[in-house]
């Protein structure tokens, strides 16, 4: 009995994908979001979409996929991967195998299917919506259902899922289901600026000696693979994950969001992304879909790359509630009260300038009369010495003091609760998003970004408020003044 509960089928351990992740990532530079998409797809028996320009690695991602796929048992007849570039000029010789002598002999068309897509896990079609309608035709029930009509048998087929690659995506209305077919749809860019230079000191900027990249990762053996039956457990573990309620009602959001846009999703694209989503949380663990998951459903709605950034800034700025990290209004406020204090320091060193010129006025009299004799002259300096002083020494009221730094410290107080409340908001957005399965890291710390913008923001301006705060205190007082100033406009 325990011989027979040890060999029970397991769920792929976060270990055992993580490492998938990494051998598909390895060396890669930003691709990311597209090895944790290809996997998540195989996991979940559905089909991806890389779109891209020629050169960003489409089909090395594709053929790292094998790698991290359990090989069937030897005389199956079912092979790892299988690969074509399509042309309007494909055959379905090509794709699904040459037509079987014997089987015409014998009055049946039936095809030779070995060694071809139809017994195959994973397959690459490079150049998808080029191939013409009869071989589309053929894919259309072979992706969908699982299936391959060969003469009149109807055979189920071992497939995992299709990564499929374009350049663009189709615009023939003809190629449109065919396109819907594929659940995940991953632009895939050339690398930006930052990360360029990285790009041409790598050693995968070499022709490469075997079709794969060769890096340490990627030649490592895996400890564990994806195999059949443990991709089964992760389905049944999925029906019971649930999607709580405010999941729901972002999706009503974002469906409504999507019509505005004349974006059409199929109820059955839907019901996909529901099913998708419940995989990815049941691979994690967890028994429910939160919010924070729907990242996923910009690369399941999304028809072009254009639609796909605006689901995901709804996700960030309307699910996470992550906004511009700018506060334009206590930025301007602070503004006003450094240019205030500026004008009021400036006219105290106006007033001392004033006086300290006419106290050198008497002294040049006073030094031009003492030769000729006359010593009233003194008694001027001194008046003129004191009035400046009186000047330098007693300038604002303490009523005009304590306003302003009352409304200084108000302000800042303000400021440090939006302070302390984003650093709050940035914390727990870090524990949810960082360190996720599925989540790339280049979204989830873009994400983040704007967060941590606006904490350093605020305490910077924290910062400069506590420097006009201390400003305003150091203003010398006239205990004889009794004058309250306007209160400095203040916005937030």
């Amino acid at each position: 009995m325990s011989t027979q509960a040890l060999a029970q089928p397991a769920a792929p351990s976060r270990a055992a994908l993580s490492s998938m992740i990494e051998v598909l990532e390895a060396g890669l530079l930003e691709r990311d979001a597209a090895a944790r998409l290809v996997l998540l797809a195989a996991v979940a028996g559905e089909h991806v979409l890389l779109l891209g320009p020629p050169g960003t690695a489409k089909s090395e991602l594709a053929r790292r996929l094998q790698k991290v796929i359990e090989a069937p048992a030897q005389g199956s007849g079912t092979t790892v991967c299988f690969e074509r570039l399509l042309t309007r000029f494909s055959t379905p010789e090509e794709l699904f195998g040459p037509l079987s002598l014997k089987a015409l002999e014998d009055d049946r068309y039936e095809r030779l299917v070995e060694g071809y897509l139809p017994t195959a896990q994973v397959a690459f079609l490079d150049e998808v919506f080029k191939a013409n309608s009869a071989i589309l035709n053929a894919l259309l029930t072979l992706l969908n259902e699982r299936v391959f009509d060969n003469g009149t048998q109807r055979l189920p087929v071992p497939l995992v899922t299709v990564v499929g690659a374009s350049n663009e995506t189709p615009e023939d209305e003809a190629l449109q289901a065919f396109h819907d077919r594929f659940l995940l749809r991953v632009p895939v860019q050339p690398v930006g600026d930052a990360s360029f230079e990285a790009l041409v000191a790598s050693d995968l900027a070499q022709p490469p000696l075997r079709s794969t990249a060769r890096t340490a990762a990627n030649e490592a053996p895996l400890a564990e693979r994806l195999s059949a039956a443990s991709r089964q457990v992760v389905e049944d573990a999925a029906a019971s994950v649930v999607l709580t309620p405010d999941t729901l009602q972002a999706m009503h959001a974002l469906r409504t969001l999507l019509k505005a846009g004349n974006v059409v999703v199929s109820d059955r694209r839907w019901r996909a992304l529901a099913r998708l989503l419940r995989v990815a949380a049941a691979a994690e663990g967890r028994p429910t879909v939160e919010p924070c998951d729907l990242w996923l459903a910009a690369y399941v709605t999304a028809p072009n790359p254009q639609a796909l950034d605006q689901v995901m800034r709804w996700w960030q700025q309307d699910v996470l509630r992550v906004g511009p990290a700018d506060a334009p209004g206590w930025r301007h406020s602070a503004q006003a009260f450094e240019k205030q204090l500026e004008i009021e320091t400036q006219a105290l060193a106006e007033e001392g300038a004033e006086s300290a010129g006419k106290m050198a006025l008497a002294r040049s009299l006073g030094g031009a009369q003492a030769t000729e004799g006359t010593g009233g002259n003194s008694e001027m300096l001194r008046l003129y010495s004191e009035r400046a002083q009186a000047h330098l020494r007693k300038r604002w009221s303490p009523l005009h003091i304590r306003a302003r730094v009352a409304q200084v410290q108000d302000l800042r107080a303000s400021v440090q609760a939006a302070h302390a409340q984003a650093q709050a908001d940035w914390s727990e957005l870090q524990g949810r998003l960082l360190g996720r399965l599925w989540l790339p890291p280049s979204w989830a710390h873009e994400t983040l970004a704007p967060l941590g913008e606006r904490v350093a923001l605020l305490a910077a301006l924290v910062q400069r408020l506590q420097a006009a705060e201390q400003g305003f205190a150091a203003l010398p007082v006239n205990e004889d003044l009794a004058d309250v100033p306007a209160p400095i406009t203040v916005t937030s």
